[in-house]
């Protein structure tokens, strides 16, 4: 099987504990980076201190805040309501501005058909796993039911054979997805520095993912701040936070040293 991985460019190091923060454009992956993974995508909310850090940010950085996750743009509007912040839906095939518009990349939708049919009935066939129709992408998470990851393999797998023209096949955390050519963070980034708020800002990237990765080259281009939650010994990254405890401690940190 094929899938995307990462370049092995050394290790990370820990990010500096103080930045010129205010002329940062922040970046912020969901899951993983500012709530803890769940055994279950439904099963999470965005507590309260996640929800008056984003907040401050927001207004400290002047709207360039971003959260860019591979939910559904609908999921995490429902999450983070009722903030005004930028976000990104679908590893950024659909996003909304902090004002509210909302956008979406177009997509054919005979393979989506066809792909979430054969997906929901092999995850009824196989309990414990947990298929995610995400418009523009497909997973199957088999982190409760671990005997079935070589099905969901072969599975995904003919699936990506299939639609490879259009779809690329990655790993995350105990899963697999499918995800449209137009799913990618790094290119969701670019867009989002060519406009303000966040042009001519030093870009700051947290994720602790798979996909993550295919941002943090273009940050890296900008001279920007690449960090990779938890381990990982391959990774595009330049700067490392070991988990979602350090990464809201550190970005706390930053809105102290901002307030007058």
């Amino acid at each position: 099987m094929i899938l995307d991985t990462e370049t092995d460019i050394g290790m990370q190091t820990p990010l500096p504990s103080a930045l010129a923060f205010s002329n940062i454009a922040l970046f912020l992956d969901f899951d993983g980076t500012l709530v803890p993974i769940a055994s279950h995508p439904d099963a999470v909310t965005l507590p309260p201190r996640q929800r008056h850090l984003l907040s401050t940010l927001q207004t400290q950085l002047e709207g360039a805040l971003a959260v860019i996750s591979g939910r559904r743009l609908d999921d995490l509007e429902y999450l983070t309501a009722p903030l005004p912040i930028t976000l990104l839906g679908c590893h950024g095939a659909q996003w909304r501005d902090s004002d509210g518009t909302r956008h979406a990349a177009r997509l054919e939708s005979e393979a989506t058909v066809h792909l979430s049919a054969a997906l929901a009935e092999f995850s009824q066939r196989h309990p414990g796993t947990v298929f995610e129709d995400k418009t523009y992408a497909f997973a199957l998470h088999y982190r409760q039911a671990p005997q079935h990851e070589r099905a969901c393999r072969d599975t995904m797998t003919r699936l990506w054979q299939a639609h490879r023209d259009a779809y690329q096949l990655t790993e995350g955390k105990c899963l697999l997805e499918l995800r449209h050519h137009a799913c990618h963070k790094g290119r969701a980034v670019q867009r989002l520095l060519d406009t303000p708020p966040f042009r001519q800002r030093t870009p700051l990237f947290i994720g602790d993912d798979r996909t993550d990765e295919d941002a943090f080259p273009v940050v890296n281009a900008h001279g920007g701040f690449s960090v990779r939650v938890g381990e990982a010994a391959q990774s595009q990254a330049t700067y490392r936070l070991d988990s979602v405890e350090e990464v809201l401690s550190w970005l706390e940190r930053q809105t102290r040293s901002m307030s007058p």
